[in-house]
């Protein structure tokens, strides 16, 4: 009785497999697709590269408090800080962080920076192609990291989406 079970177990699923040779293949636009992400669709809690933020006034939101480097288990965040003068006022605090780096051959997304940042000045972009052949260029600088402008204002997609679909529709 098993074996006849058994038997018929096998003939279902290669019906299944036989009835899907016959469908249409659905092929994702990845490589070449439209948009700024080139096709890649995002689930709304993806977690990509970092990215640093700025406030309002265009100004850092990181205050070197070292909590995030703290937090991280892989150990892949150094930053140095240095103190915010009347002449250059980099961030809104007292500190700043003069050296931000974050080595990607470490890192495992986990998000605990994210988490331990209490100005929300660490956040996790749509960035996906980390992928290279030089192992030097997976550590990124600050300058690497920081957004070009506030997240309101729309650098980061998921603030400004009607930003993201008239990008989808212009050449380039």
């Amino acid at each position: 009785m098993s074996v006849i079970k058994d038997i018929s177990e096998v003939a279902k699923g290669m019906g299944i497999t036989f009835m899907e040779m016959f469908q249409p293949t659905v092929v994702e636009n990845y490589p070449d697709g439209p948009g700024i992400f080139k096709g890649a669709k995002f689930q709304e809690r993806f977690r990509g590269m970092h990215v640093l933020q700025r406030d309002e006034n265009g100004l850092e939101k990181c205050v070197a408090c070292f909590l995030c480097a703290a937090a991280c288990p892989s150990n892949c965040i150094y930053i140095e800080a240095a103190e915010n003068t009347a002449e250059k006022r980099v961030s809104g605090a007292e500190r700043y962080a003069e050296v931000y780096n974050i080595d990607y051959n470490r890192c495992i997304f986990c998000g605990y920076c994210v988490e331990a940042c209490p100005t929300d000045a660490i956040t996790h972009g749509h960035g996906f192609e980390v992928a290279t052949f030089n192992v030097g260029a997976l550590v990124y600088r600050k300058e690497q990291l920081l957004a070009i402008k506030p997240a309101q204002m729309g650098d980061n997609a998921v603030f400004n989406k009607q930003e993201m679909e008239t990008q989808r529709v212009l050449p380039g």
